[in-house]
């Protein structure tokens, strides 16, 4: 079983200057999506499953795979970004200005989040639970107290896209493989915009090991194509 966790192409976050809060793709990012999608579909063993965040930039770099395999992406709420304020309409010289401003903020306010959007905690436990049921949907499961790391593989075929995003990928990744969280995932974690990382379960001591085989892989991007 693996899971292919691919981050969004480039958005436009900013049209004419103005903040998008549900940005689309640049046109750098629909070409970003292509090469990931060329090669995820060309790859010895395709996906079988392709689940997608519903945010606009998510779906458009889902669209060229599930156009290239046949498959049907599912999306998924939960799988979305952590919720920001609503910043739609502001310029976006201003929401640059607020974000970097973020960045000095001492450690233990971090955790709560900007002022008017979701809290890490709340993300955090979001992205967990949405994490252990669609592999609880898919036959995959913890073995069980005492053993947090282990895990029962249904169906050891089975090759899952996850389209999401920068902090929902960088904290899955962390609560998948043990690792204690941090209020700034996607700090400690670098995902390049169509990014693939990939988990692998290994089968050990009677059950599967989440196995972590590919980290920021952008090979399929050429330089100029490398964005964060």
């Amino acid at each position: 079983m693996e899971l292919i966790f691919v981050r969004h192409g480039e958005p436009a976050w900013g049209v004419g200057g103005v903040s998008q809060p549900d940005p689309r793709l640049t046109e750098m990012g629909i070409r970003q999506a292509r090469l990931t999608a060329e090669r995820l579909a060309g790859a010895s063993l395709p996906p079988t499953e392709i689940v997608v965040s519903p945010r606009a930039r998510a779906v458009e770099t889902a669209q060229p795979l599930a156009e290239l395999t046949g498959i049907t992406p599912e999306t998924i709420p939960d799988l979305e970004e952590i919720r920001m304020p609503d910043w739609g309409g502001e310029p976006e010289e201003k929401v640059q200005q607020i974000f970097a401003e973020a960045r000095t903020r001492p450690a233990d306010e971090w955790w709560d989040g900007l002022p008017g959007g979701e809290s890490f905690n709340d993300f955090h436990d979001r992205v967990a639970r949405v994490m252990l049921e669609l592999l609880a949907g898919r036959g995959v499961e913890p073995v069980g107290p005492g053993q947090p790391h282990l895990w029962n593989v249904a169906r050891p075929d089975q090759r899952i896209v996850v389209v999401a995003h920068a902090g929902t990928n960088s904290t899955a990744l962390s609560f998948l493989l043990g690792i204690e969280p941090t209020p700034w995932e996607w700090e400690r974690f670098i995902l390049g915009h169509a990014s693939l990382a990939r988990l692998r379960a290994v089968p050990l001591a009677g059950s599967n090991v989440l196995s972590l085989r590919a980290f920021n892989d952008r090979d399929h991007l050429p330089a100029e194509l490398r964005t964060r």
